[in-house]
């Protein structure tokens, strides 16, 4: 396994590119050579300005940004077809909503966490509603789940067309960092991907977020990319 990249962000030579279309992909290399994992439950510290272990609310603390109007339809959509029993805060649900205002860009804060955040010790399971829900109905997490939630730790960003030199538009998918979580990433006890701590897991990042990669990437993107990483390690098969 990679141990944990330290490289200036601005640093070419990690990333992986390959042109799609109209549109270039820069994937951080470094990173989905890692073995990163997501450590939820296991040793994750939160993102609140105090390190907090034992209340597990890794970086359900802010609630989950909704992208567009669709996604915030689908989450009232999903938080009316969970089952009592799997959602902790469900009786919420019908008599205040799951929108934090009119806006409706994002999931309501409850008593220090997202409201679809079982807490620990909720005999229904503990953890996002939505994911144990998708799991329940044998369906991927990522149909279920908002864009946010189930691609952490990975972030894309992207440059239009018509701000882009090579004249397609450009999208890097890298790690997220403190700077992406905006006013609260100074003041953050701790980020999953930087440090050592969460840079524990039995798979590289490639395969072990590899749905997640190749739901944003698109399939044949994903296929080459880790056909590339791949060959970098002279894997056989």
């Amino acid at each position: 396994m990679a141990p944990r990249p330290d490289l200036d962000p601005n640093e070419e030579d990690r990333y992986e590119e390959i042109v799609d279309g109209t549109t270039t992909w820069r994937v951080e290399r470094s990173f989905l050579e890692s073995n990163w994992t997501c450590i939820w439950g296991h040793g994750c510290l939160g993102i609140e300005p105090r390190a907090d272990e034992a209340s597990a609310f890794g970086c359900c603390s802010v609630g989950a940004e909704l992208a567009t109007v669709d996604e915030a339809r689908l989450m009232s959509a999903m938080a009316a077809m969970i089952e009592p029993v799997r959602f902790q805060h469900h009786a919420l649900v019908a008599t205040d909503g799951i929108f934090s205002d009119e806006t409706r860009t994002n999931t309501r804060v409850i008593d220090g966490a997202c409201m679809f955040l079982n807490r620990v010790g909720f005999a229904g399971g503990e953890g996002c509603a939505l994911h144990l829900a998708a799991q329940d109905a044998g369906e991927s997490p990522i149909e279920w789940k908002p864009a946010v939630c189930w691609q952490l730790p990975m972030k894309v960003d992207w440059v239009p067309v018509d701000e882009a030199p090579s004249g397609r538009e450009v999208a890097t998918v890298r790690r997220w960092s403190r700077a992406d979580w905006g006013e609260i990433g100074d003041s953050m006890a701790w980020c999953c991907t930087e440090g050592e701590r969460a840079y524990v897991g039995d798979q590289r990042v490639i395969d072990s977020l590899g749905e997640e990669l190749a739901e944003i990437v698109g399939p044949e993107v994903f296929v080459e990319l880790q056909n590339r990483m791949h060959a970098g390690r002279g894997d056989q098969g």
